[in-house]
């Protein structure tokens, strides 16, 4: 295993902004840029596709919506994100919870083949990406 030197490494850290700083579009833009490959993932379970954003939804302050449409159509569909805590002194990370904001979507099992991402920042930029379900499948 590679590691860096400690050197490097420290410097990283004190660029890389705190979970403080990651709630508007010009703080995690850059980093759901260098993560586009990975915003979501389609899983086969128990005779289902799962569709996740995990990668996305700790940026999800800095995003004004995420949408999908599955296998060609455009990404019209909303995805319902649990919203940014106001009160939590911009611990983004810390509150994303297991409840009624589930961070993936079912389908029929078979049903998902590709994938279009658009993401829309609080800023109003979109980005869009489309995914071949073998690129993001996970087992």
């Amino acid at each position: 295993m590679y590691r860096l030197p400690s050197a490097i490494a420290i410097a990283l850290c004190l660029a890389t902004p705190s979970a403080a700083q990651m709630s508007t579009a010009e703080q995690v833009r850059p980093i759901l840029t260098m993560t586009a490959a990975s915003w979501i993932a389609v899983r086969k379970w128990q005779g289902q596709d799962l569709l996740y954003f995990t990668q996305i939804l700790p940026f999800r302050c800095g995003l004004s919506e995420i949408r999908y449409g599955l296998n060609g159509a455009d990404a019209t569909e909303r995805f319902n994100a649990e919203p940014c805590p106001p009160d939590q002194d911009g611990q983004v990370f810390a509150t994303i919870e297991a409840n009624e904001y589930l961070p993936y979507l079912t389908f029929e099992e078979g049903a998902i083949e590709t994938v279009t991402i658009t993401l829309v920042y609080d800023d109003g930029i979109e980005e869009t990406l489309i995914y071949d379900r073998s690129a993001v499948e996970i087992q």
